[in-house]
């Protein structure tokens, strides 16, 4: 298994300390904080082992209310909002350091039939004809502050194996695109045999959705960057942070098979942007809808 996901899988086993009450362990980001897919799934692995098997989160919402320090573990509290019959709810809050750090209130649902309707799955090429992060990321280091940051940023998604449709963000400053971004992505390991090699503490459809939870903070904001020409952090022409997120799981889907995250991003106003994803498996069916709100400010000189 690759060490990368046995190192995030690792993230996700939430120690449990008391009843509803769960410890996760953070680790250095790319950015001086915890990346914040990381306390979003971490939360929802949280809430998750309250719930009953049966009943696979259906939505999520969620505030970014501090940074998070990287060299300390984060506590959980899960709230037992409610147990229907149908739906459940849980209310987490992250803390570090006797504050708040993040908010997260989710939603669990027992399998049911009823109507159903989607939008077609956008075309996109076969995400193998594209190049994959350790093609693309040393190639364009130069761009970066330093070129250690394409290292690091290799380091930070080794356990995802994602592909840009068309050129990032940081590939392309100064040029100004139309505000839509798609990203193949899957993890970079057959999920079954890491669960067997670590254990079943977070177990599926849970961890699949906690996983793909993790992979929807990376990029959902580059479509706010495309629209102005910016390259991001990286490049050093923008700072920002994620404020909230929501998410709406509608079918099931495996994090370890390639799926499409078609993200577009409708304004930008006041130092904050906004992104709305869709996330479709290779087959074409709709499996996910994202919307985050970010700080995204231009440094001033």
């Amino acid at each position: 298994m690759n060490d990368a996901l046995r190192s995030l899988l690792d993230l996700l086993a939430l120690e449990r300390i008391e009843q509803d009450i769960f410890r996760g362990e953070s680790r250095a980001s790319v950015v001086p904080r915890v990346f914040g897919g990381q306390v979003a799934a971490q939360a929802l692995v949280a809430a998750g082992r309250t719930v009953p098997a049966d009943r696979p989160p259906h939505s999520l919402h969620a505030y970014f209310l501090r940074p998070g320090d990287p060299g300390a573990p984060i506590v959980y509290t899960v709230d037992r909002i409610r147990d229907g019959r149908s739906f459940t709810t849980r209310r987490v809050v992250a803390v570090q350091h006797g504050q708040p750090v993040f908010h997260l209130s989710a939603s669990f649902q027992t399998a049911e039939e009823g109507l159903e309707h989607q939008e077609p799955m956008p075309p996109a090429p076969d995400p193998l004809t594209l190049p994959s992060p350790a093609e693309i990321l040393p190639r364009h280091a130069g761009r970066f502050l330093t070129p250690a940051v394409a290292d690091r940023l290799l380091e930070a998604r080794a356990a995802i194996d994602l592909r840009y449709v068309d050129e990032p963000p940081y590939v392309t400053v100064g040029e100004v695109r139309e505000p839509r971004s798609q990203v193949w992505f899957r993890t970079n390991g057959d999920l079954d045999k890491a669960l067997a090699d670590c254990g079943d503490t977070v177990t599926r459809p849970l961890l699949d959705i906690c996983l793909v939870t993790y992979v929807s903070d990376m990029t959902l904001l580059d479509s706010v960057l495309l629209a102005h020409g910016r390259g991001g952090w990286a490049v050093g022409d923008v700072v920002g942070a994620s404020l909230d997120h929501a998410m709406w799981f509608h079918r099931p889907l495996r994090a370890d098979e390639w799926l499409l995250y078609d993200q577009e991003s409708p304004t930008a106003q006041s130092g904050r942007g906004l992104g709305k994803g869709r996330i479709f498996t290779a087959e074409g069916q709709l499996a996910v809808s994202v919307i985050q709100e970010g700080v995204i400010r231009v440094p001033r000189g």
